[in-house]
C-alpha cells in the first residue's frame, strides 16, 4: 500500500469516529422526524376523494417547465440505491456495519429515501405525469450507474457531496418558492421539508471534510482542484427517455431549469464560492508547491466561470417530455 493510501486510511479513521460522534447533529430521529404521509392525502380517511381532487386542482396551474423540472428532481431523487453502493465502495473507511462510514451512508440514505417517495406520490396524484414514462427512466438512472469523477477516493467523494446537497437545497428551495407561486402551497411546503434536509446534510459533509482539510490539507487541496477542474456532474447528467441516450434528456432538463432559474450556472459558481469561503482555502497553509498551485486555481476560477456564466442567454428551445401527461 502506498504512502498516500495509508495517510487516507488515517485520516478515515479519524473521520469515522467523528461521524459517529456527530451524527445526532446532522441526522434525526426517525420516530419523530417527518414522513411521506404527513403531506398527502391519507388513504383511511373519508375525505380521502375530496383531498385528492383538491391536489389536483392545485397542481392544474403548475407550469409546463417546472413540472419537468419536479420529475427529473424526483428520478434523481429515487435512485438512491446508485448512490448507497457508490458511497460503500470508498476506499480507506472501515467496512464493520457499525463503523462511522457504513453507518452514517445508511442512516443517511434513510433520510434521503423520504424524498422521491413524497414527490413520486405526489406527481402519481397530482394527474399531470405519464407515470409509465417517469419509471422507465428511474430504471435507467439506477441501471446505467454513474461516473461522477470521484472514484474511490474518500475526499473527491466528500468535495462531490457537500456540493451535490448544496445544489439540491437550491433546486427544491426554488421549486418550493415557484409552486408557491402558482398556488400548489402543498407541493411548496413538500419541497421547503426537502430542502432544509438537504441544507443539513450539506452541512455534514463540508464538516466532514473541514476535518480532512485540517489533517491532509495538501492531499485534501489537490483534490479540490481536480473535481473543479473536472466540474461537478449532477446525477441528472445521466437521465434519459425512452430512445435518447445518456445525457440527451440532462440537456432539455437543465434548459428547463435554467429558463425558471431553479438551477442556472451563476447558483454554481456561487456554490464553489461557499465552499472556499466554509473550507478557508484563501488563508490555508501547509501546503507543498503543487497545493499552492492548486489553492491558487481554485481560489482564480469563481471569477472566470462567473464571466462565461453571466453571457449565456437563457434556452428557448420548445421541448416535449415524455415524462408529462397530454
Amino acid at each position: 500500500m502506498s504512502f498516500f493510501a495509508d495517510k487516507r486510511r488515517e485520516v478515515m479513521m479519524h473521520i469515522e469516529k467523528y461521524m459517529l460522534e456527530s451524527m445526532g447533529t446532522y441526522l434525526k430521529p426517525i420516530d419523530t422526524n417527518w414522513q411521506p404521509s404527513d403531506f398527502l392525502p391519507d388513504s383511511t380517511s373519508e375525505t380521502f376523494y375530496q383531498d385528492i381532487r383538491i391536489l389536483r386542482d392545485n397542481a392544474k396551474d403548475l407550469s409546463y417547465d417546472l413540472v419537468a423540472v419536479l420529475i427529473g428532481d424526483t428520478i434523481t431523487e429515487e435512485a438512491l440505491p446508485t448512490y448507497e453502493s457508490w458511497l460503500a465502495m470508498v476506499d480507506g473507511h472501515s467496512r464493520d456495519e457499525e463503523g462511522g462510514w457504513m453507518k452514517w451512508v445508511r442512516h443517511w440514505t434513510a433520510e434521503e429515501n423520504r424524498h422521491g417517495d413524497l414527490l413520486n406520490k405526489y406527481l402519481y396524484l397530482s394527474g399531470r405525469v405519464d407515470m409509465r414514462q417517469m419509471e422507465i427512466s428511474t430504471q435507467y438512472l439506477i441501471a446505467d450507474g454513474f461516473d461522477i469523477g470521484t472514484g474511490h477516493d474518500p475526499y473527491r467523494n466528500f468535495i462531490y457531496t457537500s456540493f451535490q446537497e448544496l445544489a439540491t437545497n437550491v433546486s427544491h428551495r426554488r421549486v418550493a418558492s415557484l409552486a408557491k407561486k402558482d398556488g400548489d402551497t402543498l407541493l411548496s411546503r413538500m419541497c421547503g421539508v426537502i430542502a432544509s434536509d438537504e441544507a443539513r446534510h450539506a452541512k455534514a459533509y463540508k464538516d466532514f471534510m473541514n476535518r480532512i482539510f485540517e489533517v491532509d490539507p495538501n492531499e485534501a487541496m489537490l483534490a479540490f482542484e481536480d473535481m473543479m477542474r473536472k466540474k461537478i456532474v449532477m446525477p441528472a447528467h445521466f437521465l434519459r427517455e425512452v430512445g435518447l441516450k445518456i445525457g440527451q434528456t440532462f440537456g432539455h432538463f437543465t434548459d428547463a431549469a435554467q429558463r425558471l432559474g431553479v438551477y442556472t450556472a451563476v447558483d454554481y459558481v456561487e456554490i464553489m464560492q461557499q465552499l472556499i469561503i466554509d473550507w478557508k482555502i484563501e488563508g490555508m497553509r501547509d501546503l507543498d508547491e503543487a497545493g499552492e498551485k492548486a489553492r491558487d486555481y481554485i481560489m482564480n476560477l469563481p471569477s472566470r466561470l462567473l464571466r462565461v456564466a453571466e453571457r449565456m442567454k437563457n434556452p428557448t428551445i420548445d421541448y416535449k417530455f415524455s415524462w408529462i401527461a397530454g
